[in-house]
């Protein structure tokens, strides 16, 4: 990196005019639009500034940026199409990340940010598309800021105008509209409290005021874009000192390579910076499958009696070519059920489709309806009804009009179809083995923290309701000797139910859980389960739970209890002292109008015995991926809570189907938990509900 005081930028300016000029005259004939690209800090944008643009749905940024006093490692989502998120950490290369060399040594500062965009107004013929964003809302608010943003496109060329408060408004071109309404507006509050964390609404639309805008050029060479801005900051107030500005413009460039967008710019008349970007959309992720297409049934000779079906044929292409593990069947002169466990297909649709083909392949004409009961263990979950007949129409394309999805539904599994299940085995030994990797950021000892190894499973299934299920951990690699960190505070209040953490990361062998399990279905939507044993890293105890789920219901209820105590971490099956109840009440809904997301409300008593709400929230993209993120907010206190004022995390759940040639379900969770306190904390029931209730929704497919 190199830094050239002095500069005049004005030729640089100059310099990119003439070659906006010179390509959109050599352009006359061929019009390019110009595509959103990532800023510094992340986010669609220019350089320092954001733009009211979106990318598409599921878009993902991984970005890395460097300009000297700063290096940026952010994430760019675009949740919707009308909002996208970012998180990103700074590192201030200025400043130390803390005063006292036994705690970090010489690492510098490190902070965490997050970031979002609305769109308020889409882009038409006149009028430009509109955005409302919040930068580095929460927390230590490095670069807190607010604005409102306009692009417009033209040709090639994107124009883009904005205003902004807080970090992006500190150059203070106009007066702020909002302090004529009000005197408290004329000023920024600057009582941030040293813990991170809370969300400054306090400070919204406050203070200074300042103009930023510019404009992005796509050239006639299809990889390269050039860019200009005018910033609002005039870097006086910064974290890592006050910063030379010779010119409030910047110029910069952006060439894309397959999935890569790598940048250069010159910032404030003086700085040189470099960036990387890698792209990829989450809607349309997917991994080329080798499989056999469905069954063609046009050339298929059903057999013509039902005694005269070939059940072992029947039964074997079921879970070879349907991805149907039978536990029983009922094949009578009118209906055939299909009981059994779908472990190949994550689609429902295509699951469905595929053991329809088989059962009209196999079956004879007499067979009006295939059910097919999907189990979780051995527990009937949902029946899926074929109408056989209009199947084969549909599947034979004997109607244009005809479609599969038309002809079957999905329900509870009425008593004249749980009467005729029987299953013969419903006892026997169970086994698998997982990768686990768990990782933290910006952590004062060490930027990046990590822990992976085998978590190895397995059990005996006593019978159709009663389990005994048991998990060994064994850490394979990981760097948390480093992890020096001991309690929050000295003067801390509460129990410490969580920041034992580094004790037990220390144990490469433990066993995570063992512990006996039973459930069973109520009747009317209704299901149960109790379990006791060791049922986490840090806890075992007793509990039992009640779920309330219709099928495809975009709404359930859960209430669950337990009464756990602490697990010994220098000795796996002894305990400590404290105890707790612990439970909560659940709501889970799948709003119609936030398209394939899951809102969860659970409301009760946490470890800490601290008393309130954890919010989830997880989006669904067509590729099967899952992002998530989740808070708690309790009757403890900010200054209670210490560093990071509440419980909050992010995760992304990721299908294993992404990673292998043949179909399979299955999937892997990677948390971020930026910072883990003691305050919100639930219990990590070893089986919940809602996912052994799973196949009676579409949310996870």
């Amino acid at each position: 990196m190199m830094k050239f005081k002095g500069t005049h930028t004005r030729c640089a300016v100059a310099v990119a005019a003439a070659c906006f000029s010179s390509a959109a005259m050599s352009n006359d004939s061929v019009t390019l639009q110009v595509q959103p690209s990532q800023m510094v800090q992340g986010g669609t944008g220019l350089i320092q500034t954001p733009t009211s643009r979106m990318g598409e749905e599921g878009d993902l940024f991984i970005n890395y940026t460097d300009n000297q006093e700063y290096r940026f490692w952010s994430v760019n989502l675009q949740l919707y199409d009308w909002m996208q998120a970012t998180a990103r950490y700074t590192d201030v290369r200025t400043r130390l990340y803390s005063d006292v060399p036994s705690f970090s040594g010489d690492q510098t500062l490190k902070d965490k940010g997050l970031d979002v965009k609305f769109r308020l107004l889409k882009e038409g013929f006149y009028f430009p598309e509109v955005s409302l964003g919040f930068r580095d809302f929460g927390g230590t608010g490095f670069f807190e800021s607010e604005y409102v943003t306009a692009s417009k496109a033209w040709g090639p060329f994107d124009f883009h105008l904005g205003l902004g408060w807080g970090y992006m408004g500190t150059a203070d071109d106009i007066t702020n509209p909002f302090c004529k309404l009000k005197d408290s507006y004329c000023d920024r509050p600057t009582g941030f409290s040293g813990r991170g964390g809370k969300v400054d609404y306090q400070q919204f639309f406050k203070g200074p005021m300042a103009v930023f805008g510019g404009i992005e050029y796509q050239t006639p060479w299809e990889p390269l874009r050039l860019k200009l801005e005018y910033e609002g900051n005039n870097y006086t107030n910064d974290r890592a000192g006050a910063l030379e500005q010779d010119t409030r413009f910047n110029i910069g460039a952006v060439y894309r390579w397959k999935g890569f967008d790598f940048s250069a710019n010159y910032q404030r008349g003086n700085t040189f910076g470099f960036g990387v970007t890698y792209h990829f959309n989450m809607n349309t992720a997917k991994q080329v499958k080798i499989d056999k297409p469905p069954r063609d049934i046009v050339q298929s000779k059903p057999a013509t009696g039902v005694d005269s079906v070939n059940k072992r044929r029947l039964y074997r292409d079921l879970a070879f070519d349907g991805g149907f593990i039978l536990s029983d069947a009922s094949i009578e002169e009118d209906k055939a059920i299909f009981y059994g466990n779908q472990i190949a297909y994550r689609d429902k649709n295509e699951a469905a489709e595929r053991i329809g083909r088989i059962a009209a392949s196999e079956l004879p004409e007499s067979v009006k309806s295939y059910h097919i009961v999907e189990n979780a263990g051995r527990l009937p979950l949902v029946d899926t009804v074929i109408d056989a007949d209009a199947f084969k129409v549909a599947a034979k394309y004997e109607d244009i009009e005809a479609d599969i999805k038309q002809t079957y539904t999905r329900q509870a599994p009425e008593d004249n179809v749980l009467d005729k299940y029987d299953p013969e085995k419903t006892s026997g030994l169970f086994h698998s083995v997982d990768f686990f990797y768990t990782q933290t950021f910006g952590n004062p000892e060490d930027f990046y923290l990590y822990q992976g190894g085998l978590i190895l499973s397995g059990g005996y299934a006593i019978n159709q309701n009663w389990t005994a299920i048991s998990s060994i951990r064994a850490t394979l690699f990981d760097n948390f000797d480093k992890f020096s960190f001991t309690v929050d505070q000295d003067t801390s209040t509460l129990p410490r139910v969580r920041t034992y953490v580094r004790e037990y990361v220390e144990n490469d062998l433990w066993v995570d859980t063992a512990f006996m399990q039973w459930n069973d279905s109520l009747g009317n939507d209704f299901f149960a389960q109790a379990y006791g044993g060791y049922l986490e890293t840090m806890y075992g105890g007793a509990g039992g739970e009640v779920l309330w789920r219709p099928v495809d219901s975009s709404l359930a209820f859960g209430v669950d209890i337990n009464y756990v105590k602490q697990r010994d971490y220098d000795d796996q099956f002894s305990f400590l002292d404290y105890t707790a109840f612990t439970g909560h009440i659940s709501a889970y809904w799948e709003p119609e109008f936030l398209d394939d997301t899951m809102l969860t409300v659970s409301a009760g008593q946490f470890l800490a015995k601290d008393k309130g709400v954890n919010i989830d929230f997880a989006k669904r993209f067509d590729s099967g991926i899952v992002v998530g993120a989740y808070a708690a907010f309790t009757d403890v206190s900010s200054e209670e809570y210490g560093e990071g004022s509440f419980t909050k995390g992010f995760y992304i759940s990721v299908p294993l189907d992404l990673f292998t040639l043949k179909p399979a379900k299955g999937r892997g969770t990677f948390p971020w938990i930026p910072i883990s306190r003691d305050g919100g904390q639930m219990l990590r029931r070893p089986a919940r509900l809602i996912d052994f209730t799973n196949a009676r929704s579409s949310f996870l497919d």
